[in-house]
């Protein structure tokens, strides 16, 4: 009696052990397809900010930025992005980086979050 609870307890333990491994395989595969998905996501990113740059130029603006040139109409605003500080336009609309719609803003609060955000004023 006593080799067959031996030997119960060695089939039993097998299977544990087998079980334990098809779990732990199961997850890292699981893993490893999310990873993926994620770097698929990201490479989609990636080609998407290479737009046509045509459209990016006219609003991405580069250092040093000259706000009055920008206020076309004189009005003493522009419309700003609040995430890509340097794109911005005399018109309403969106930023061609991120989306997001421009906020309008007075010349003085264009200037203060640029400065404040690193990039050069003329």
């Amino acid at each position: 009696m006593y080799n067959l609870n031996k030997a119960a307890i060695k089939l039993i333990g097998f299977f544990v052990t087998v079980l334990l491994l098809t779990v732990a395989t199961y997850g890292q595969e699981k893993t490893d397809t999310t990873k993926m998905n994620h770097m698929k996501h990201n490479s989609m990113k990636m080609n998407h900010s290479m737009m046509d740059s045509t459209k990016q130029n006219s609003i991405v603006r580069e250092e040093p930025i000259d706000l009055k040139a920008i206020d076309e109409n004189g009005d003493g605003k522009v419309f700003q992005d609040m995430m890509d500080w340097n794109v911005i336009s005399d018109k309403a609309g969106e930023c061609p980086l991120c989306g997001m719609k421009l906020k309008e803003v007075s010349l003085n609060e264009a200037k203060v979050n640029l400065i404040s955000n690193g990039f050069e004023v003329k």
